[in-house]
């Protein structure tokens, strides 16, 4: 049912990044850990960002490496023990 969600919500208009920050709202559904890679650019702070309000909090430093495509940075992110 995810993926549907996130379509039908990208197809009225949310951004990518809203519409799986909706569909991953079920704390059941989360990964305790992740580890988000992309682009350094405003699209992959935003996607830190996003994990950042779903209750990840930062693990470790972010890595960044440069390549032929470009900088791609890592950040790895964890859901607090409770």
């Amino acid at each position: 049912w995810r993926m549907s969600t996130i379509s039908l919500l990208i197809s009225a208009g949310r951004s990518a990044c809203e519409a799986y920050a909706v569909a991953m709202t079920n704390a059941d559904d989360r990964l305790r850990y992740r580890l988000l890679t992309g682009p350094d650019d405003r699209s992959f702070c935003e996607r830190i960002s996003a994990a950042l309000d779903e209750g990840y909090v930062l693990y470790g430093s972010p890595s960044i490496t440069d390549t032929s495509d470009g900088v791609i940075a890592a950040q790895a992110v964890v859901l607090p023990d409770t």
